[in-house]
């Protein structure tokens, strides 16, 4: 199974196993994250989740050969980005967070990230926008000129300056992400569970506020680029790894 759902206490672990795709998510992956945090959100005796990658590799966000359908009724995008949580969940990278992998980790509570961890939206470099929430998402965890420069040039975000900059909570040695999560997972669940959710509920209502307004425009990106001819070249630029030859329409 390309996902992994694993208690430990009342932590429940969530690990994306496709290293061979850099845990590009397909509808597989995408139906597993989200049958594991149904259990997440259903489960009373389940206070806090963490949800991570492998040793190398986050998640490179959507398998542009088989995932354009990784959306789930529950969850939205990849069975996450969408999702009404109460449930406190963090993020624990390893390796790279590229596009939707990016974009998982923003749709978390709390981000841990190893020092070789590298964050980055470079849906521009395929002639693409960042469809899962970073348009609005990225903006409201970092300063707006970041967000752009991010989203603008496609280019990748290092652990120190994200924790500088507040949109990582905890940096630590490679291969302690994991563990230094759930230790912070744990942290939580010593509070009380119904004092947590209520905490995190509040919380939500008030950044998600603007959500609809942020889909919306976030939509109309989207349409923009799928009128353009540079939306096709970018995606045959990419599996014939060469540069694209943009034609700016």
């Amino acid at each position: 199974m390309p996902v992994d759902a694993e208690r430990c206490g009342r932590v429940l672990i969530v690990t994306m196993r496709r290293e061979a795709k850099r845990n590009a998510i397909d509808r597989e992956m995408a139906l597993g994250i989200d049958a594991a945090l149904n259990e997440l959100d259903d489960d009373p005796d389940l206070w806090a989740g963490v949800i991570t990658g492998t040793a190398a590799v986050f998640s490179a966000g959507t398998d542009l050969s088989g995932g354009q359908d990784a959306v789930t009724e529950r969850g939205g995008e990849y069975g996450i980005i969408r999702r009404n949580r109460t449930t406190p969940l963090i993020a624990a990278v390893e390796g790279w967070a590229l596009g939707g992998g990016f974009e998982i980790a923003l749709a978390c509570d709390l981000i841990v990230a190893a020092r070789t961890a590298r964050f980055g939206l470079p849906e521009v470099q395929r002639g693409l926008v960042a469809s899962s929430g970073a348009l609005f998402r990225a903006p409201r965890a970092l300063p707006p000129n970041v967000a752009k420069e991010l989203l603008l040039t496609g280019g990748p975000l290092d652990p120190e300056r994200a924790y500088l900059l507040g949109v990582v909570n905890l940096v630590t040695e490679p291969g302690e992400a994991l563990a230094e999560a759930v230790r912070l997972a744990e942290t939580i669940c010593a509070n009380g569970p119904v004092a947590v959710r209520a905490s995190l509920a509040a919380i939500n209502r008030l950044v998600a506020a603007d959500d609809d307004e942020g889909w919306q425009a976030t939509a109309e990106a989207v349409d923009t680029i799928l009128a353009s001819e540079d939306r096709q070249e970018g995606i045959n630029a990419f599996f014939e790894k060469r540069a694209p030859r943009w034609a700016g329409r």
